[in-house]
This record gives structure tokens, sequence and C-alpha cells, in this order.
């Protein structure tokens, strides 16, 4: 690596406010241009920056026509600055021209980041003692927030984002090491500042627990517990991790091992047993303390294991799932800070958590997500022909079809489709699962698709079980208990309800039982047992507010409860009390209303309502809402609505309505048909 040559060496600053010195003193910058091109040139790291980079950066919105040329000119300004004393026309030898653009080839210790850096590395090797002296030097050289006078530049985010984390984590290890050397009481302010600012650091409350357990404060210890368990549930809707809650529970029983902090040992000496729960937690806390200590700086790996968390936390229950999706965003997020659209894409598309309801919890987060991901292809590099970026651009596809879930848009079945096709020819199984999930939710474009979903699914089981892949798996089950059911065949539907419930319980996932609950409702409601069906609808309803689908709960029992009325009477216009419009329709209102104002007697208002319904979503209730309408329609004996629902529920016959989502049917399909033909004279 190339240096400075001895007693020329000019010296960088970036931990705070861009600076620039030699022997004589600081340097001149000249104006906010010409540190810009500074600070780019050292986040790239003695890397090349081409020159359309350089524009692209200073002038995001639209550079003026002479930008080439005033880059230029930063340039040789700051080359008289950095170099005063080199003769006219040699070659520069610290901002240097290299191919296409310019590179700062200063050299390693120049910069005060890339010291710290090396500082935080360096210690991680280190005895206490040293560890303590080496982050007193690293920390001393913080003079404010890294790149301060570029923080809303988008060149400069993931660098900040970066060196903040590493700050972040060196405040830590020295507080460690404090405590490691008995210097509890200074270990105590350091902490309780840096927890004001950043109340989300969980080891960072651990060890401010600790040093005040250590200095005999042992209630305010306990208190800084609750206080941490408190922040983390109304900042971040999650509850404490298992290190906290060990120590919480160690303070308690003044366990004399916290004065050591020794490794406990995870076998019960008494019986020669261990709990296989608390054998979990602990290992979970040890690998987390391994992982932390391991991957001290790896800001990328941090965020990519989190993403993997999330995943996982997704699928263990109601309240995982509200977590992961209130989370999930900010990861995107943290990924896109770092300008690199692989990694991102990475990020984004590591979140394959099966999805089999088709109307999504959080509309404005899915916008978001899809706008990251589309954001995120346009930047990969186009395809080669040789594969390159095909697997992160399959799953960013299959993101976009999955979370455009039950939109009319034609992007949806379009980024399903090309999802698909890649995945099939890279042949990677646990790809092309994802991918396959994108194509079964975009297979609502019309009615009568349930063969085509039965194909997914048995594609999805077969897959699933030939590679491991549970989850996936379970998928495919729901999804056959839906088509088969669609379907009429209920003894198909049930044999995969009892294979995905099978498989729930021996791989914890609690949310499926969620659905198979409501298709049981649904088998009482096709065998005509009314009463049972619906005290069944009204069981598995208590089920719904802690499952973390609202999408899913939202208007779903007034609507179960009212097909009860469809399957037995078929297309009749129900009684008052069955379309009470106080009750709390959510998403199906709009269908409802006509009925509810026929059953009032108010035709006006009910042909005006008729009249204002859009199209259904393109979901698993399609067909529901468009024997709906056709109720309506057909006590109105409005043709034009009814010639309209008829060709949308044409492709359908052989199915029944609102079966093909797993919970509730309106009845045979062809039942209405055979009602609208009538009433339409064929």
């Amino acid at each position: 690596m190339e240096r400075e040559p001895e007693g020329e060496q000019v010296l960088f600053g970036v931990l705070g406010p861009v600076t620039a010195e030699d022997r004589q003193g600081p340097i001149a910058l000249k104006g906010p241009r010409h540190r810009a091109v500074l600070a780019r040139l050292i986040v790239a790291r003695r890397r090349v920056v081409p020159v359309a980079r350089l524009v692209s950066d200073l002038w995001p919105d639209s550079p003026p026509s002479g930008a080439v040329g005033s880059v230029q000119t930063f340039v040789a300004a700051l080359r008289r600055a950095l170099e005063p004393d080199r003769a006219p026309r040699t070659p520069a030898r610290l901002l240097v021209t290299d191919g296409p653009g310019y590179a700062l080839r200063a050299g390693p210790d120049a910069v005060d980041a890339w010291r710290f850096e090396t500082a935080v590395d360096e210690a991680a090797k280190l005895p206490p003692a040293r560890v303590l002296r080496r982050l007193d030097e690293a920390l001393e050289l913080w003079r404010g927030p890294s790149y301060a006078d570029f923080a809303r530049e988008e060149w400069v985010r993931g660098e900040r984002a970066r060196l903040a984390e590493l700050r972040l984590q060196a405040v830590e290890r020295r507080a460690e090491a404090r405590l490691a050397l008995g210097l509890t009481a200074e270990a105590v302010p350091d902490l309780d500042a840096h927890l004001a600012d950043h109340p989300w650091r969980e080891d960072a409350w651990r060890l401010l627990a600790l040093a005040l357990y250590r200095t005999g404060r042992q209630g305010d210890a306990l208190a800084v517990l609750r206080r941490a368990r408190s922040t983390l549930v109304e900042q971040l809707g999650l509850d404490p991790g298992p290190g906290l809650r060990r120590l919480e529970a160690d303070i308690l029983a003044q366990d004399e091992a916290l004065d050591a902090v020794p490794d406990r040992p995870s076998w019960e000496p008494s019986t020669g047993r261990t709990d296989p729960g608390e054998t979990a937690a602990r290992l979970w806390t040890r690998a987390a303390a391994a992982y932390d200590r391991t991957v001290a700086a790896g800001a990328r790996a941090r965020l990519e294991t989190t993403v993997g968390l999330l995943r996982d936390l997704a699928v263990t229950g109601g309240g995982g799932l509200t977590a992961a999706r209130e989370h999930r965003l900010a990861a995107i997020t943290a990924a896109e800070e770092f300008g690199d659209p692989e990694l991102t894409g990475r990020v984004i598309g590591a979140f394959d958590v099966p999805a089999i309801w088709t109307r999504g919890d959080d509309p404005e987060l899915a916008g978001r997500i899809v706008a990251a991901a589309e954001r995120t292809l346009a930047a990969l590099p186009p395809p080669d022909g040789h594969g390159g970026y095909d697997a992160v651009r399959c799953r960013l596809l299959a993101t976009v079809a999955v979370e455009m879930r039950g939109s009319h848009s034609s992007r949806g079945p379009q980024a399903a489709a090309q999802a698909e096709g890649i995945a099939r020819r890279l042949d990677d199984p646990a790809l092309l699962a994802f991918a396959l999930n994108g194509t079964f939710m975009q297979s609502f474009t019309r009615a009568g698709l349930a063969p085509r979903r039965a194909e997914t699914g048995a594609e999805l089981v077969a897959l699933g079980a030939r590679h491991g892949l549970v989850t996936f798996e379970v998928l495919g089950h729901l999804i056959l208990l839906q088509a088969r059911g669609a379907l009429g065949d209920f003894a198909g539907a049930d044999t995969h309800a009892t294979a995905a419930d099978r498989l729930a319980a021996l791989h914890e996932l609690p949310l499926v039982g969620v659905f198979t609950r409501w298709y049981g409702a649904l088998r009482l409601s096709a065998s005509g047992n009314m009463p049972e069906a619906r005290s069944a609808y009204e069981s598995a309803a208590t089920d719904l507010p802690d499952s973390g689908m609202p999408g899913l709960t939202h208007g779903l029992l007034p609507l179960a409860l009212l097909s009860l009325r469809f399957s037995a009477d078929g297309p009749r216009l129900p009684p008052p009390d069955a379309v009470d419009p106080r009750a709390d329709w959510g998403p199906y209102r709009p269908w409802i209303t006509p009925l509810a104002s026929l059953a009032t007697g108010d035709r006006p208002t009910a042909r005006t309502a008729l009249h204002a319904l859009p199209e259904p979503p393109h979901d698993l209730l399609y067909e529901a809402c468009c024997c709906l309408e056709a109720t309506a329609a057909l006590t109105l004996g409005d043709r034009a609505v009814l010639t309209r629902v008829r060709d949308r529920l044409a492709p359908a016959s052989a199915e029944l309505a609102g079966a093909g989502s797993g919970l509730l049917t309106l009845g045979p399909v062809s039942g209405y048909l055979g009602a609208i033909g009538a009433a339409l004279g064929r």
C-alpha cells in the first residue's frame, strides 16, 4: 500500500466536520463543494471514483451543463491545497487521476475514521487493561457525528451508519473492559449517558445493571432493568431478550456468580438432567454473546442476520409476526444506506416468510417495501447472460409479487412470472419455493383459478418435503386445503388440514392453527350444520386479535356469520339482522351496503351503492364478493350489473363461492349463475 512521503503526510478528519491538516496546521478547503469532493473520495477508501459518479453525487437532482468542468476545477484546487510544494506539471501523489476518475491515495493512518476502525479491531484481541487504553484513545478521535457537514447526502449514508454503529460498540466494549477490571463506578455514568441517546441497546442495559449491582446498588440495578423493559416494549414492541431476563433473575436471587460472571453450566447436578427450555435459552444467550464478540464490526453481517431473525420471528405467533413487520422496514432502510444494491437485495429478499392470506396486513408498509425492491432492481447491473445477481433479482421480484397481493396492477403477475422463471432456471429449491409463493399470491386475477392454485400447492408440498423446507411444505398444504375446498373436495381438504396441523405441532408454527380452526367451521357450514358452524366461527374468532394478521381479522367474523345464511338459502336477500350496518364489516362493507339498504326497503340508496361498487380485490374472497353483488342486483333487477357479474363468475361455475379462502362459503357459484340466467331470460 502506498504511503505519503515521510514529513509530508496530510491528516484527514471525518469523525465530525470534514477537515485536513499538515504539519503547519489546518488546510483551507475553500467551499462546500471542495470538501464534498474530498469527503466522497475518502468514503471510497483509496478506490477510484469516476467523474460521472462525482457529478451525480454532487448534483443528484439536475447537474448543470458544466458539471464535469466544475469537478475538475474543484480537484485542481484541492491538489493545490493538499500539495502546495508540488512543482508545476508534475504528477500529483495524493489526489491522483486514475482512468475515468480520481482517487485519494492516503496512507492507512491518514484518516481518523480508519485509525478508529483499526483500534477497535485490535482491541478485540487484547486483554482488558489494554482494551481500555486502546478504546479510550479511539473514542477520543470523535469530534461529533461522522461527516457532519454532509449528513443529508445519499452517498455518505451507509458509511455514517457503519461508523456510528462501530462507535456504539466501542463504548459498550470499553464499559465491559472496565467491569472486567473492577472499575464499576467509572462504567456507570458513561453507560447512563450512552443509553440516554441509544435506549434500544440491550447490551448497554445489561452492562449498566451489572455495574450497579457490583457497586452494591441492587435496587438501582433492578430499576434499570425495569426501565429497559418498559423502553423496549414501548419503543420497539419487544420484550427484553434472554440476557436481560437472566440477569434480572440472578440479581433477585443474589447469585454469587454475578461477581465473577463465569460461564454457567447447563447441566443440573442434582438429577443429571436438563430442562430443555432452560438449556435452549442458555445456548441462545451464549451464541449471541459469541456472535457479538466475533462479528464486532460486521455491520453488513449483523444486518443480514437480523433479517434472518425477523423471518424466524414472524412464524412464531402473532406477537412475533407483528414485531417482525414493525422492524422489517428499518432493516431495509439500513441496508439501503450502504449504497450496495446487492446487499439491499439480499436483505429485502431474505424475508421469505410464507404468506397464505391474500389481503395485506399493512398496505402502507407493503407499498414502501415494493418501492424499495423496485429501486434495488433498477440499481442492480443488468442481466449479463451468465447469471450474475440472478438469485438476488429473483428474490426481489418474488417480494414484489407477494407484497402486491390483492392488487389490480399487472406488475404483480409480471413480477411473479419473472421470479418463477429465474428460479426454475437456477434450479434452487428454496428460491423456487419463495417464487411459487409469489405465483400463488398473483393467481387471483379472475375467478375460477382454484385448479391452477392446486397445482402450485402440490408442487410446494413436494418441494418442501424433498428439501426440508418445512414452512413452505405447510404453505403448500394450506393452499391445497383452500383449492380442494373451492372445488367441493372436502375429503381432500381434510387430508391437507391434518397434514398442516401435524407439521405445525412438530415445528412450533402456531399461526397454522388459526387457518385450520376456521376451516373446521367452514366444514360444518358446508355440511349444513349451521348452529354448530356459528358456534365454531365465534370460537375461532377469539384467536384472531392475537394472530398479528389484521388483513385477515378485520371484518371476517360478520362476513362468516352472514355466509351461513347464503349457504342455506342461496342467492336470496338476507334478513335485516344478518346485514346490520353497525357491525364491523371491515374491507367488505362496500358489498354489504347495498344489501343492508335493501333489507330496510331503501331501494334508491341500494342502487346507488351497487353502481358504486369497484371490481373486488384479486384475492381469496373475489368470488364471494361477486356473489354478494349478484344478490343485490337480482333483488333490484339490474341487468347491467347482472351481466357484468355473470361474466366475472362464469369461469368459477364448478366452485363453491368463497370456499377457496378455506374459511367460509356462500354456496355453489352455479346457483348464482342459474339465478342470473333466469333473470336475464337466458
